[in-house]
């Protein structure tokens, strides 16, 4: 029992990566914008949490748990915010190609986020070379303080850190919001068919700009949450990147829904810890199943390509720049 659930925690742990950033491209395609940049934003959503962190412990003699959590979700929500600033403002205000600037984002973010790891993991103390930040990152994973009383049900699924938990909350809120309320209206309005919506007196440039950039900061969490869960608050090289991508199939997966981005995310999830989970498993074997994420997203998009129903589409003028002249 002890092994199911400790594959359990696991799996919920490398979904909350993946909720996190498959969260926050829907939302932001739900406005129009497709946004390839996203593994680059994780990136440097990650490496801002161990920017923060470095600078924390090395400013005070003793570590304080809530300032150092407010720092460095801080510092990811600034690095990730600025960075998708960079896209909103070349894709949303000069118009330019959204495939290109996401394809450009996610090069320079991921290069970027390794530049600025290697400087910290250079000032790294012993063989390892790492740099990382485990007092902090314990804080995060911190479990919920009446788990182990709930048997089986509290180890396996309440024994994550805060994140985990905060990744589904924000994918409800967001399914809710999407569904039920008028903003969620206005935001599908303006992904459906932006002259429409202009015409109706819906700032359509304003609801780019703020769901591109709240959907970039909550991808930016996801990589913060892998930094900390997995990293020990350090940085290794491109680590995050493969989780931006598998993000991105996963808004296909999900045919742009939030709640089944949850249940999306569980199961690529489970697929990138199985090959971790079996013993005594041969190394070339370990590596074939680890490519079992990308063979179900070559299977998901296959599929995808093949749907009819509309309401299985995405947004009809996504990732198409609107002309307000061209109404």
């Amino acid at each position: 029992m002890d092994i199911i659930s400790n594959l359990i925690t696991q799996t919920l742990g490398y979904s909350s990566t993946l909720l996190f950033g498959s969260t926050g491209e829907i939302i932001t395609e739900k406005s129009g914008n497709l946004n390839l940049g996203t593994p680059g934003i994780m990136s440097i959503g990650g490496v801002c949490g161990v920017v923060g962190a470095y600078f924390y412990t090395i400013s005070v003699p003793e570590i304080v748990p809530i300032i150092s959590v407010l720092i460095t979700l801080l510092s990811t929500i600034l690095g990730s915010l600025l960075s998708t600033l960079i896209y909103s403002f070349l894709t949303i205000t000069l118009r330019a190609n959204q495939n290109v600037t996401g394809l450009a984002l996610t090069t320079f973010g991921v290069g970027l986020a390794n530049f600025i790891g290697g400087i910290i993991n250079n000032k790294a103390e012993g063989s390892s070379g790492i740099s990382a930040f485990p007092e902090i990152a314990t804080i995060y994973q911190t479990k919920l303080p009446f788990a182990e009383k709930l048997g089986f049900i509290g180890k396996a699924f309440l024994s994550s850190g805060f994140m985990t938990y905060l990744a589904i909350i924000i994918a409800i809120l967001t399914a809710i919001v999407i569904k039920r309320t008028r903003v969620g209206l206005n935001l599908r309005a303006v992904g459906e068919n932006p002259a429409t919506a202009d015409a109706a007196g819906i700032n359509v440039n304003r609801y780019k700009y703020c769901a591109t950039c709240l959907g970039g900061v909550i991808s930016g969490l996801g990589g913060l949450h892998f930094v900390m869960q997995y990293l020990s608050g350090g940085w290794n090289k491109s680590a995050v990147e493969q989780f931006g991508w598998l993000s991105v199939a996963l808004v296909i997966f999900a045919v742009w829904r939030p709640l089944l981005g949850i249940l999306g995310s569980v199961l690529f999830g489970a697929l990138y810890v199985i090959p971790f989970s079996i013993p005594n498993l041969a190394p070339k074997n370990q590596q074939l199943l680890e490519l079992l994420p990308y063979v179900v997203t070559i299977i998901v998009l296959t599929i995808s390509s093949m749907r009819k129903k509309r309401e299985q589409q995405p947004p009809e003028s996504l990732g198409t720049t609107y002309f307000r002249e061209e109404r």
